[in-house]
């Protein structure tokens, strides 16, 4: 997630020469009392948790981080890119430029569905210089990650057709997620049903929030919840802060979670997640400590299996 500093860099976008894909049209689950397709698949953490090893093996070799620019990023979305590509998504790499460095965002579309309905999920890829960033962002795009593959273990066909995304420079300042809505065609944005964002879903000292931006999504997270009777609060210290913001602007249903980031946790919230009250929920947000010892494990595989859930209710 990027700071909350105005004035923040700002980018000169250099159009990719890879043209953009179609976008989709939907926001909410199945009509009443039609009966669900398929059932979301557990989504495994310890398969999550391996592909955040490999996010910080790929810091530590190469100057201990994953940012804009650095040797770091581009190899963390190589090594996205190729797991898709075996797993039969269609992937699609935009290069960008953002403070003098190249940035790309990489697109994966899984095969068939209605891409009138696009059903869209992302994360961003990008850690800031300070750190490997584990929680602030691995965390999002190993469980976005994660989903896409299990959609194709599944053999999962919906209804709507599935995009998946991971972001480049959103800690510059959303630069990859608002190059690629920027260039959608109004046409290709109205394509859209819903984009789903997961910034920081790791956290130490977890909270589990939820945006409250579009109903249907909002909803769709909170009933994945209340079948776990874990309490939810809405979402508030990101608001704007992250890859959802672009879309929303443009006009897109968004909605998405957050386990908090360096608001710190009262009593209220302690007593009913557990965690220590008066810490930050993430002590080493934007921080070299923020490495795979940075993770807590149940928060983690909660959010993972709400990835899945809503990819599942909102696709059908």
């Amino acid at each position: 997630m990027k700071l909350s500093v105005p004035g923040r860099v700002t980018a000169t976008a250099v159009v990719a020469t890879v043209s953009l894909l179609a976008g989709g049209s939907i926001a909410g689950a199945a009509p009443a009392g039609q009966p669900a397709v398929a059932a979301a698949p557990d989504i495994p953490v310890a398969n999550v948790k391996a592909h955040l090893t490999q996010l910080q093996s790929i810091a530590t070799a190469n100057g201990g981080n994953r940012a804009h620019g650095r040797a770091g990023y581009k190899a963390s979305l190589d090594y996205v890119k190729a797991k898709l590509d075996a797993a039969g998504f269609t992937t699609t790499v935009h290069q960008f430029t953002s403070s003098g460095r190249t940035g790309y965002n990489l697109i994966a579309d899984w095969p068939g569905g209605d891409t009138s309905q696009v059903v869209m999920s992302g994360s961003h890829l990008d850690s800031v210089t300070a750190g490997a960033g584990i929680n602030d962002n691995g965390s999002g795009s190993a469980a976005v990650l994660e989903t896409a593959l299990a959609v194709s273990r599944a053999g999962y066909h919906p209804t709507k057709h599935l995009r998946f995304a991971w972001w480049g420079a959103e800690e510059l300042g959303l630069v990859g997620s608002r190059y690629y809505v920027n260039r959608l065609s109004t046409t290709d944005r109205s394509r859209i049903s819903g984009y789903l964002n997961f910034d920081m879903i790791g956290s130490p000292n977890p909270g589990y929030f939820v945006y409250d931006d579009d109903p249907a999504i909002e909803k769709t997270f909170k009933t994945y919840y209340a079948g776990l009777g874990v309490p939810t609060e809405i979402e508030t210290e990101g608001d704007g802060r992250s890859d959802h913001a672009p879309f929303k602007n443009a006009g897109v249903p968004v909605g998405g979670l957050f386990s908090g980031a360096d608001y710190v946790k009262t009593a209220a919230q302690a007593a009913k997640w557990g965690g220590t009250a008066g810490l930050a929920f993430d002590r080493c947000y934007h921080s070299s400590c923020d490495t795979t010892a940075n993770i807590n494990d149940t928060a983690l595989d909660r959010n993972s299996d709400a990835v899945a859930y809503a990819v599942w209710e909102l696709s059908q």
